[in-house]
């Protein structure tokens, strides 16, 4: 499929996310670049939110509802959204973040001047309250597959990339970091590097469900990227160990602790 030209197109999978989708639909229908699609999959909600969506799909005809038969987890909501996507550019999304409202302008200028196919940012931080962290996560100037190994410094919500990378490389399996193996997979396949914007274009809003026990589940979660993309189990070990004490790094500048 190739997409419209200058098309962004948003995916936005969303589960029970009536607390905050509102906040994420609106930073999205705000963006300065107006030439936008906004696809939402609701993975089978039980609160209010796709009363919410509709709501704004009934103002916007920007936006596209899909609506999963069964629950099938944020890999393949995604996957389902990019099939119906239009756009020349897939971007992410997800229900409990935001952008700010010049992210996606900015990013197409880098693609243009840097003749780029794959844009992250930086990110700054919020609770589930909305209080801004001090703290901003800065990201190197552009990062290739060996950088990347690492330290994931490309947060899922702040990316853009080219549709065409979808077609053929896909977001796969809840059971580890699916974003990182994905990114991992298309800068080891296409030979290219991402290019950043050194700015907190994108805020991440951290749960209380992420502090303790499912930070040891990330762990594993990115040990299993790593040995999808193809690491053996020893060299998978040794990047998961690079991986944690970047994390450590990072949440003890948000006063967080995450073990």
């Amino acid at each position: 499929m190739v997409g419209i030209k200058g098309l962004v197109s948003v995916i936005m999978p969303v589960y029970n996310g009536e607390l905050y989708i509102d906040k994420a639909i609106s930073s999205v229908l705000k963006q300065s670049y107006r030439h936008v699609e906004l696809i939402i999959v609701d993975d089978c909600s039980t609160d209010g939110t796709l009363g919410i969506i509709q709501s704004y799909a009934l103002d916007d005809d920007r936006i596209t509802v899909l609506m999963n038969k069964e629950n099938l987890g944020v890999s393949l909501s995604r996957n389902r959204a990019v099939r119906e996507a239009k756009g020349e550019w897939i971007a992410f999304l997800d229900s409990d973040d935001c952008w700010q409202l010049d992210k996606l302008d900015k990013q197409l200028d880098v693609a243009h001047t840097k003749n780029a196919a794959f844009i992250f940012t930086g990110v700054s931080y919020m609770n589930e309250e909305g209080v801004v962290f001090d703290y901003k996560h800065s990201v190197p100037i552009k990062v290739g597959y060996r950088q990347l190994l690492r330290n994931n410094v490309i947060a899922c919500s702040s990316v853009l990339l080219k549709h065409a990378f979808l077609i053929e490389d896909k977001m796969a399996r809840d059971d580890m970091s699916e974003d990182y193996a994905l990114w991992l997979t298309i800068l080891k396949k296409k030979g290219i590097e991402a290019y950043s914007i050194n700015e907190p274009l994108l805020m991440y809003r951290i749960s209380r469900n992420s502090k303790s026990g499912r930070k040891l589940k990330a762990v594993s979660m990115t040990y299993q990227a790593y040995r999808f993309t193809g690491l053996s189990a020893l060299v998978s070990m040794y990047y998961t160990s690079s991986h944690i004490i970047c994390s450590i790094q990072k949440y003890r500048r948000l006063k967080i602790h995450i073990f």
